[in-house]
Formats: C-alpha cells, sequence, structure tokens
C-alpha cells in the first residue's frame, strides 16, 4: 500500500503542521504501509494561467513540479493533505497546487482512492480549513476518511499533546484500513455522486474544446 503524503507549510517538517503529520504517518508506518513525502516548500508549483490546455492534452504546459505531483496522485493508494491556517484557509502554496489540480477535478479521476488531511492554526478555526480539504477531497471522486486539526502551545507543541497524537496516529491507522477495506461512506458518496454528474454534464457542454476530458468521461462512463 502507498500513501502519499503531501505537506504545504511554509516551514516543511519542521513546523508545527509538520509536528502533527509526523504523528499522523506513524499510523500509517504502523499500519504497514509505504510513505512517500512531498513538501511544497521545496517543490515549484505555479499558479494555474487559465490557458485550458491541459483540458485538450491531460498535460499541463507549465513547467514545473506539478505533473510530477499528479503522477504519484494517481499511483497511489491513498494520500494526506497537510497545511497550516492561513487567514481561516490552506496555504498560498497549498491553494496553488489546488488549483492545478482542475483537470483531475473535471475527470473525478482520484475515484476509489482515500485521503486524510491535517491541520494546525495560532488559535482556532481549525474545522472551517479542514472542511475545506475534505471537500476538495471529494471533489477528486475520493472519499475523506477524517482530519486532525489543533492550535498551538508554542513551537511544535500543543494542547492535551497526548491524546492529540494518539488521534493522530488513529487517523494514520483509519487511512490505511479504509484502504485495505474499501470503506463506503454513504453521505461522500452521495456528494461525490451530484459532484460527478456536474462535471460530466460541464464536459460534455464544452465536448469541442476540452477533447483530453471528453476521452477520460466517454471511458469513465463505459465501464
Amino acid at each position: 500500500m502507498k500513501i502519499l503524503a503531501i505537506i504545504a507549510s511554509p516551514r516543511g517538517m519542521q513546523g508545527n503542521t509538520g509536528r502533527l503529520l509526523e504523528e499522523v504517518l506513524a499510523g500509517v508506518k504502523e499500519a504497514g504501509a509505504e510513505v512517500e513525502l512531498l513538501s511544497l516548500k521545496s517543490m515549484n508549483v505555479q499558479p494555474c494561467v487559465a490557458c485550458d490546455v491541459c483540458h485538450k492534452t491531460g498535460v499541463c504546459t507549465i513547467k514545473d513540479d506539478y505533473e510530477s505531483i499528479k503522477g504519484k496522485l494517481l499511483a497511489c493508494d491513498g494520500f494526506i493533505l497537510a497545511s497550516p491556517n492561513y487567514i481561516f484557509s490552506v496555504t498560498a502554496q497549498m491553494k496553488a497546487l489546488l488549483d492545478r489540480c482542475n483537470g483531475l477535478i473535471h475527470c473525478m479521476a482520484l475515484e476509489g482512492k482515500y485521503a486524510a488531511v491535517v491541520e494546525t492554526s495560532g488559535g482556532g478555526e481549525d474545522e472551517e480549513v479542514l472542511t475545506y480539504m475534505k471537500r476538495f477531497v471529494n471533489t477528486l471522486g475520493a472519499n475523506s476518511v477524517g482530519g486532525i486539526g489543533s492550535g498551538v502551545a508554542g513551537i511544535r507543541t500543543f494542547p492535551d499533546e497526548a491524546i492529540l497524537y494518539l488521534n493522530a496516529q488513529n487517523l494514520g491507522r483509519e487511512l490505511c484500513r479504509c484502504v485495505t477495506e474499501r470503506q463506503k461512506f454513504p453521505e461522500q458518496d452521495a456528494f461525490i455522486s451530484r459532484f460527478k454528474a456536474r462535471m460530466s454534464g460541464l464536459v460534455d457542454i464544452m465536448k469541442d474544446y476540452w477533447a483530453f476530458e471528453r476521452e477520460q468521461w466517454e471511458k469513465k462512463l463505459s465501464r
């Protein structure tokens, strides 16, 4: 089992989000999964320029690390998104990546995969950011197994740390269990089904312009 973790903190794994992610990954590794960790801090992911080429060809024209990350997302069994709370949202580094995933969203390309989300904040509003990332997971066609977030009590320290770390490790184990057992999430399935109809309809409207995505939906609907 291959789990891909993507952290979008400007401090990489040295910050608070990295510390909490370490505990989630400890649970993943305990469950026997292979982990690949990507830190957007040390990668080059530029903002989307809305050229529409990826919709036509399936490949982004921007020469940076996005296509490599996309390939890893397509190849993994499950993934983890981790970001600090920056003004009630994810960091600019994470947002740039999410925006570049628009083609994956149009094609619901990660359908059947599972994900977990991780967040830390200076002063709260954790659930708002966790919910945002969970919804993004669903727009890719994947199921969210849950998330963990916390305010901090200092540098790389948290309130109720022992309980938080245990919950983080359990989240990592739960991600692996869901991959293995193909866990069903009826509420998410309902959202994904509605969103699938929306994306299929959008691509159908744009079929004369978005050749790659039209072909992907033809394959998907013929299965």
